[in-house]
């Protein structure tokens, strides 16, 4: 265990916590938290372990290894996590699930309004969330303003502006939405008074609230003022209504975090739920592609972090379907056996997995979308087999310019970019579309000849007779034009061309075999495209003055941007160019200008 064979010296690593970092050319490719630096780090580099394919893969571009020690194993976790989410190695699974989710806001005005966002902004109020469900979210707001009164409206209401009676009272005003404070019809004190209350909603401490109403409306009803006591009595039907609605279970559940794990080779379905005060007000399920074969325990032990800090989770009991180190010493990790606990586990995991199926069901419908697609592709074009493995090929120049061509790989139905190709063409001199057509499909099967990789199923050529007969003809130099089927597809009536016939096939416009024939064709448009222009821009920063020996790029920049073309410099005076290049320089250019012109 030299440094020889390794990529670190393996006797020299600490039998520390801490945390370890793989590295290929200086790029971070894989973080991972460790008891014991030494003996994590040195089953990397064993044979005797038994590693899957994947880990060997990644321990073959390991190049450099660095760690960090930590005092204990859950200081190690947070760090674990805190690199993966910075610099998002590949070989790490990541929760990159991009998705934004809305908070509601008690803003920081004099009169607080609350309303739904995206962004929290800090400084802005008391934010609440995330949630999982706009709808959820939508239901709160609406049952807050079906009880209190809380504008809606964006003015300034400052004592300044309500004393100078600076706004009037709006619609919301008429119908009995708000108060009025705006013109000092109801008391900042009164105002805050149902502000407080609403927090108390959003929190979920609904039984607070309706205590409070309980006793309102008995006041009321002692003192005759049975109107009072009704609203009383109707706000109280709304917030019953609403509790109705939510997913209630045992009320002396509080504080808890239940996170469940159903998984398949390569991927993991997590659902995560959040209870407080008998209420489950958070729950959501992600998918997880996994990298190097994680158990189930791993991903959950990296998850859980992550999901508890995007929702402002402070719970203590973690419940789930499997027992999992979280290294906090006030943190409890349960997997619950009987009781309401248990049955909050399974509505977790009920979940989890419906959102599998749910994956695995889509899945399965864009395959047989795919196989679909190709099989009506085989009946239209007559095809021996079915064209999993598609190249199209096509040109780009511009008056024989920077002549370019592109190879776009569809398999099963779909781009697979990878095996995508520029070529520059080598052999043809001028805007030659079928000579090129010829010169990259030889190039392209030459090479696969010589390197025994296995041939698409089909090739698409975009052009017409011109352009498939010249593709054919590169085949037959090979010897393998009876071994792949060929085609063409012209752009104006999007007929179909085989070689040596010339009646062109005709496909309904509607059909997916001739999307997916556009789709190729249009991919390869644009890859060429893209690649021509690219050469195109970077041969027009080249100028006259790139020949001359001694000007160097900041020199021509300079001179360019005093006299815009290398012909106006040409008619400069000698002491024009010592002005802005200095004499040194300015003689150098001289001297190439003249000589130029002499010859």
């Amino acid at each position: 265990m030299g440094n020889k064979k390794y990529p670190v010296d393996l006797k020299s690593l600490p039998n520390s916590p801490g945390v370890y970092k793989y590295f290929n050319k200086g790029v971070l490719i894989y973080v991972g938290k460790a008891k014991n630096l030494k003996k994590r780090v040195t089953s990397y580099f064993n044979k005797q372990t038994g590693n899957s394919l994947k880990t060997r893969k990644l321990v073959r571009e390991i190049d450099h290894v660095d760690y960090v020690i930590v005092d204990s194993e859950y200081d190690a976790l947070l760090l674990e996590n805190n690199l993966i989410k910075e610099n998002q190695p590949k070989y790490n699974i990541l929760l990159k699930d991009d998705k934004s989710f809305p908070f509601i806001c008690i803003s920081n005005d004099r009169f607080p309004k609350i309303y739904s966002t995206r962004r929290a902004e800090l400084n802005e109020g008391e934010y609440f969330g995330p949630y999982t469900s706009v709808k959820a979210l939508n239901n709160v707001l609406e049952l807050i303003r079906s009880l209190y009164h809380v504008r809606t409206c964006n003015y300034l209401l400052s004592e300044k502006n309500i004393a100078n009676k600076k706004f009037k009272v709006c619609l919301e005003y008429h119908i009995g939405n708000c108060l009025g404070p705006c013109e000092d019809l109801q008391s900042e004190s009164s105002y805050l008074a149902e502000i407080d209350q609403a927090r108390h909603i959003i929190k979920g401490h609904l039984k607070i609230v309706k205590d409070h109403f309980l006793s309102s409306m008995k006041t009321a009803a002692e003192e005759l003022n049975f109107e009072s006591a009704q609203e009383f009595k109707t706000k109280i039907e709304f917030l019953d209504k609403f509790q109705s609605r939510t997913v209630i279970v045992n009320k002396k559940l509080k504080g808890i975090d239940v996170i469940t794990i159903t998984s398949t080779e390569k991927k993991a379905f997590v659902n995560y739920m959040r209870v407080d005060n008998g209420i489950i007000n958070i729950s959501d399920s992600i998918t997880v592609k996994k990298r190097l074969d994680e158990s189930d325990e791993q991903v959950l032990e990296l998850l859980i972090i992550e999901l508890r800090e995007r929702f402002n989770s402070e719970s203590k009991t973690i419940l789930s379907n499997k027992i999992f180190e979280y290294w906090e010493d006030s943190m409890e990790v349960n997997v619950p056996q009987i009781g309401d606990k248990r049955k909050l586990v399974e509505l977790s995991l009920k979940n989890a997995l419906y959102h599998k199926k749910e994956a695995l069901s889509q899945a399965e419908k864009t395959k047989q979308k795919e196989n679909r697609v190709t099989q009506q592709l085989k009946d239209d074009l007559k095809l021996k087999a079915i064209p999993n493995h598609i190249e199209c090929f096509d040109n780009s120049n511009i008056q024989g310019t920077n002549p370019v061509a592109s190879m776009v790989c569809f398999k099963n139905g779909k781009p697979s970019k990878k095996d995508y190709r520029h070529f520059k063409i080598k052999t043809v001199i001028g805007p030659d579309d079928f000579g090129s057509m010829k010169e990259i499909v030889f190039r392209r099967y030459k090479r696969l000849q010589d390197e025994n990789i296995p041939f698409p199923n089909l090739i698409v050529i975009d052009g017409g007779k011109g352009q498939l007969h010249a593709a054919c003809d590169a085949l037959k130099e090979l010897g393998i034009y009876t071994d792949i089927p060929i085609i063409g597809i012209a752009k104006r009536l999007e007929e179909i061309y085989y070689p040596e016939d010339s009646i062109p096939l005709h496909i309904s416009k509607k059909s997916e075999s001739l999307k997916l024939i556009q789709q190729l064709r249009d991919e390869a448009h644009r890859f060429a495209i893209t690649f021509h222009r690219s050469l195109r821009s970077k041969g027009q920063v080249k100028s006259e003055l790139d020949l001359i020996l001694g000007i160097g790029e900041k020199t021509k920049q300079k001179l360019l941007q005093e006299f815009k073309s290398y012909k106006k410099i040409e008619l400069a005076s000698f002491q024009q160019l010592e002005a802005i290049i200095g004499k040194k320089k300015a003689l150098i250019l001289l001297g190439y200008i003249q000589k130029k012109g002499s010859n």
